[in-house]
């Protein structure tokens, strides 16, 4: 019952006794010390009888009760009424009436109710607890969750055991039973003939939270994962995934923490018929029985307070393991290793990239593999008044089939910051750069703006700019208001863009990120050239409990000639699209963020997209939507898209809540000629409820997806998820 579970009227005895009780104390450690309101002895008997809030002490032991007799003869403690019992671990049993050695330290409690130091109660009919300081009740309960309500009332644990026979033993902080039952709440229990498991931090073996699945391919799936504590730092887990349409999969990780860092491994592994697309090469279904599996490895390391070493290592043997098993949706795995080195003024790293794709269509072999990607940089304060960084960068890129590219680099730029008399911020800027690249097959490459000349090429850039932006501040409207306006100028030679190759920045668009950045391609590959003025303005509202934050910008440049960005990303004309973004928010209810590109030409919006949370932490609505209307149809990277996401979570009680969100594709072939969707394609959704406490996590979900991807098929899935916080690891 509930109120077995409940705290007791008494305080646990203090720590240590009182300033005067600690001078009256005997020298010897192991003898009793005690206070109470009144002592009596009876000479003929050989009993000392303590009444009124009794405390006695010995060797980190203590105890609390309205009555003590003591029997000097058979060395029996006999304790009534509200006790308390504390030993040198911190653990406290409550009870009626206890009878314990003059030790303190082994006795049977009566009505018993132990309170565990680190967390979890045991309450029982009666026990006892030996000399070292193993406790064993019988008839009882066992929970670590809240017994009572945030009023303060009593009520009834989210889940319990219940036993014949339990077993504490604080030397390896585990409680095992004999004849137990779990309950939940008040369903009838679950058998648990033989069980045992950790309390507090530690941990230890053991079979962990199963759980179910179903879904259309693979049909009912059971997963039971096994816990071995290998050592107080490293662990390993092994889970079988067990299913109805499917051979069996194994799953397990490996952690482990060292001096240095820590690093983690995630194998999965079956063997099955595997699928990566619907036809093959030569129009036949490929679909065969073999290994598939994947890897998954994480590794971070300190070595001193300036190097680090960092790698992740993601592989899979075939495009739809992933899909096909629910591990992931990426369409990419990346695979890097990187060394660095990090000062106060110098930044070092070596990086080794791979990537595997998991596209339909893509040629795996096409993927370029990035070994080395060395970059060093070094900052110089107080250079002309002002700070000067240098760069070297070198990238070597190899692939299987296609294009190969190496290409080194060094540059220097100058910055140079002043505000004047009237609050302008002034920032000069000197940029020079030069660089070698050599290209190999350069006709595997299809778009031609990418290619770059055959062998070895040279490039210089260089380029100037002066940034200036003039705040003003002051009240408006019961708060502070603040306009900037903003004037960049940057002076650029023609640069020879398409004697090299592109290999770093194929994705151009212009947005409120980089409207006033000195090169708005995103990589080292192009560089924008000419010269231009960009102008814009930012504005921002505080007031209390609610703010904005705005930018627009815009962009003229002087050149006539032909650009290299191509039409539709807002830059291929003298004059720019126009570039936003708005911030608005109201204390932690509301965030919206809108960014959107206007056509120069009528206004139309080239770029509309809203990112939008509304509510509290327990019921909240998240709203995204992208519509890309570029109209760009030559170039790979940059297809028009439309796509909404939606997601929101409902309190619907105090521990329960409903949830739910979906992704709807809105491109039509009108936006892009590659597209299969209609205008509204469900891409995939989520439904379910859930109920979360301070000790039991319980939910129910249902997951549609609407695609096919090989043997990864679209359909109903559902996943029942019941895991109980505080119970071992």
């Amino acid at each position: 019952m509930a109120q077995d579970l409940q705290d007791r009227a008494v305080a646990p005895p203090p720590a240590e006794a009182a300033p005067a009780e600690a001078a009256a104390a005997p020298a010897a450690s192991d003898e009793i010390r005690f206070t109470a309101d009144q002592v009596e002895y009876d000479s003929e008997t050989d009993i000392v009888t303590a009444t009124g809030d009794v405390r006695m002490f010995r060797e980190g032991d203590r105890l609390r009760a309205d009555k003590v007799s003591w029997n000097r003869k058979s060395g029996q403690v006999v304790a009534e009424g509200d006790i308390a019992v504390t030993n040198p671990q911190g653990d406290v049993a409550y009870g009626d009436r206890i009878e314990l050695t003059d030790t303190l330290k082994d006795g049977m409690i009566q009505n018993m109710l132990v309170v565990l130091d680190e967390g979890g109660r045991i309450a029982a009919r009666s026990g006892n607890r030996n000399a070292g300081g193993i406790i064993q009740v019988e008839q009882a309960t066992y929970s670590p969750c809240a017994v009572t309500n945030s009023e303060g009332c009593p009520k009834q644990p989210s889940w319990q055991i219940t036993a014949v026979r339990v077993t504490y033993d604080p030397t390896d902080h585990r409680i095992r039973y004999s004849g137990a039952q779990l309950k939940l709440f008040s369903l009838p229990g679950i058998p648990l003939p033989s069980f045992s498991h950790v309390v507090g931090g530690g941990s230890a073996g053991g079979v962990l939270t199963p759980s179910l699945r179903i879904d259309r391919v693979n049909g009912l799936e059971v997963t039971v994962p096994y816990y071995f504590a290998l050592a107080p730092n490293r662990d390993l887990t092994v889970t079988p995934h067990i299913f109805t349409n499917a051979l069996p999969m194994l799953q397990a990780e490996y952690r482990q923490l060292t001096d240095t860092g820590a690093y983690r491994v995630i194998g999965y592994g079956t063997y099955g018929r595997r699928t990566d697309a619907m036809m093959g090469s030569d129009g036949e279904v490929n679909s065969k029985r073999a290994f598939r599996g994947y890897l998954d490895a994480v590794g971070n390391f300190q070595l001193d307070p300036n190097w680090s070493v960092s790698t992740s290592l993601r592989l899979q043997t075939d495009d739809t393991f992933l899909r096909r098993y629910d591990i992931s949706r990426e369409d990419r795995l990346r695979n890097n290793v990187a060394v660095q080195r990090i000062d106060e003024n110098s930044y070092f790293s070596v990086n080794a990239w791979a990537v595997q794709t998991m596209r339909l269509g893509d040629n795996q072999k096409m993927q370029p593999v990035a070994l080395p990607v060395v970059d060093y940089r070094r900052r110089f304060q107080n250079i002309a008044g002002g700070v000067l960084q240098l760069q070297a960068n070198t990238l070597a890129l190899f692939r299987e089939e296609g294009q190969d590219t190496q290409r080194a680099f060094a540059a220097a730029q100058w910055d140079l910051r002043r505000v004047t008399d009237w609050g302008q911020q002034l920032t000069l800027t000197a940029y020079a750069r030069g660089d070698i690249y050599n290209t190999n097959d350069t006709l595997e490459t299809m778009v031609a703006s990418y290619r770059g000349n055959e062998g070895i090429s040279t490039r210089a850039i260089g380029a100037l700019a002066l940034d200036v932006q003039w705040p003003f501040i002051g009240e408006a409207f019961g708060g502070t208001q603040r306009i900037t306006p903003r004037l960049q100028t940057v002076v650029s030679p023609r640069t020879a863009n398409l004697s090299v190759p592109n290999e770093d920045s194929r994705a151009v668009d212009l947005d409120d990120s980089n409207i006033f950045a000195l090169n708005r391609f995103s990589g080292y590959d192009r560089f924008e050239d000419s010269t231009r003025f960009t102008y814009g303005l930012d504005y921002a509202l505080f007031l209390p409990g609610f703010e904005i934050n705005a930018s627009v910008g815009q962009s003229y440049r002087l050149s006539n000639r032909e650009t290299i960005l191509p039409s539709g990303t807002g830059l291929d004309d003298r004059l720019s699209d126009i570039v936003g973004r708005t911030e608005i928010r109201y204390r932690d209810f509301v965030q919206i963020t809108h960014r959107y590109r206007l056509d120069k030409d009528g206004l139309a919006v080239r770029r509309n997209e809203i990112d939008a949370a509304i509510g509290s932490r327990q019921t909240y609505i998240l709203v995204g939507y992208l519509r890309l209307n570029r109209d760009i149809d030559v170039i790979e990277d940059l297809q028009d898209r439309e796509e909404l996401r939606v997601g929101a979570r409902v309190k619907i009680g105090r521990f329960w809540s409903a949830f739910g969100s979906a992704t709807i594709d809105l491109t039509d072939q009108r936006e892009d000629i590659f597209s299969a969707s209609d205008g509204f394609d469900a891409i995939r959704h989520r439904l379910g409820v859930a109920y979360e406490d301070d000790c039991l996590r319980l939910g129910a979900t249902w997951k549609r997806d609407y695609q096919d991807n090989g043997d990864a098929r679209g359909g109903n899935s559902y996943l029942l998820t019941l895991a109980f916080k505080n119970l071992g690891r």
